[in-house]
């Protein structure tokens, strides 16, 4: 589990607060891979709040002083954070840079690519403060650790499963269906906002009929009430959460929940819909 609260704002470690190398990312899973690799001598916040779904999420103006003000700007590029672009920061370390991403902004749902992210982000922090750069090569060692044991443990428990195809809330996962042999299929498009057409809904379930899928993900930061109507249509139906980890809640967040322990979360709902043995 994540040692560090999530609150969005910088987290009070002491009381040298000013000494420490100030990183500021866009939103939580960028949050959480700043947080493990700087540790107690980074200070480190979310722009967008705990519980906020971010693709359509939008900076203030004190969201901008902020930046401004910290050393580093953590963004998961990709397209996701459109605003970027006018943010007057320092240093921005865009993770997406090096990897075959496409239009599809989702990376950071693959623990391959993850461990890109966190390379990235290790590499800015270790460059802003290089007096602690062991400090940091082993906080990020020891994560890509846990993201190695991440990817072995998918690909364990979704190695045995008479379906390979499943119906997302949005098209979040296409890199980890990618990785792991899977096909997903999404009601909605890269962000979960906006209206579905009718024609669409159709579309869905009469998809989910034709493969004989009889589980529809939702989110845990999204009205369920579209995924309830689609499993409503459908012989045995019914929701499951599938996170595409774009933010904590606040019970989650109290509970110290993190990015690998809502992986885990998503694998075992996974193979529930896949049928997996």
């Amino acid at each position: 589990m994540l040692a560090t609260v999530y609150t969005g704002r910088p987290a009070q470690q002491g009381g040298q607060e000013h000494d420490k190398v100030r990183l500021v990312a866009s939103f939580y899973p960028l949050y959480e891979f700043a947080s493990r690799v700087g540790g107690d001598k980074a200070s480190v916040s979310s722009l967008v709040p705990a519980g906020i779904e971010p693709h359509d999420w939008e900076p203030t103006a004190q969201d901008r002083l902020r930046v401004s003000d910290a050393d580093i700007l953590v963004i998961n590029g990709a397209g996701f954070e459109s605003w970027a672009g006018n943010m007057e920061a320092k240093v921005v370390v865009d993770t997406s840079q090096g990897i075959d991403h496409g239009a599809n902004p989702h990376i950071w749902l693959d623990p391959v690519i993850a461990k890109h992210q966190v390379e990235k982000i290790r590499e800015a922090v270790i460059a802003a403060d290089p007096a602690n750069e062991d400090y940091y090569k082993k906080n990020a060692d020891s994560f890509l650790t846990e993201l190695d044991q991440l990817n072995s443990f998918i690909k364990l428990q979704l190695a045995d499963c008479e379906k390979s195809d499943f119906i997302a809330f949005h098209d979040a996962f296409a890199y980890f269906a990618a990785r792991y042999g899977l096909t997903q299929h999404a009601i909605h498009d890269v962000s979960p906002e906006g209206d579905i057409l009718p024609q669409k809904l159709q579309q869905v379930i009469s998809l989910a009929n034709q493969l004989g899928i009889n589980v529809i993900y939702s989110e845990d930061l999204v009205d369920s009430r579209l995924a309830d109507t689609i499993a409503g249509e459908i012989p045995g139906g019914r929701v499951l959460v599938l996170s595409p980890v774009e933010g904590i809640k606040q019970q989650e967040q109290d509970a110290g929940i993190g990015y690998i322990d809502k992986m885990r979360e998503n694998v075992a709902n996974l193979r529930v819909g896949l049928e997996c043995r």
